[in-house]
C-alpha cells in the first residue's frame, strides 16, 4: 500500500540508487517495485479440453470415414 503523502510516482532527483537517466545499478531493486510477484492465490479454472461443437465434429468426421470406407469395401467386392 502507498502510504497517503507518499506520491505513486516520485521524482527521480530525489529517488536514492537511481543512475543519471533513470536507470538502476544492476543488482538494485527499482523504486517501488517488489522483487517478487504477488499472487491473487487462486488460478483460473482450465478450459474443456474439448468444446461440444468440437465433439461433435470429430464424431461426424468419424463416422463419415467409416461409411466412405464400407461403400469403397463394398464397391470394390461387386455384391
Amino acid at each position: 500500500m502507498t502510504e497517503p503523502d507518499r506520491p505513486t510516482n516520485p521524482d527521480p532527483a530525489d529517488t536514492p540508487g537511481l543512475e543519471p537517466g533513470g536507470g538502476v545499478p544492476p543488482g538494485e531493486t527499482p523504486p517501488i517495485a517488489s522483487s517478487m510477484s504477488e499472487s491473487s492465490g487462486r488460478s483460473p479454472a482450465p478450459r474443456e479440453r474439448q468444446t461440444p461443437t468440437a465433439l461433435v465434429v470429430t464424431i461426424g468426421l468419424g463416422v463419415l470415414v467409416a461409411l466412405l470406407f464400407l461403400a469403397f469395401a463394398f464397391t470394390r467386392l461387386d455384391l
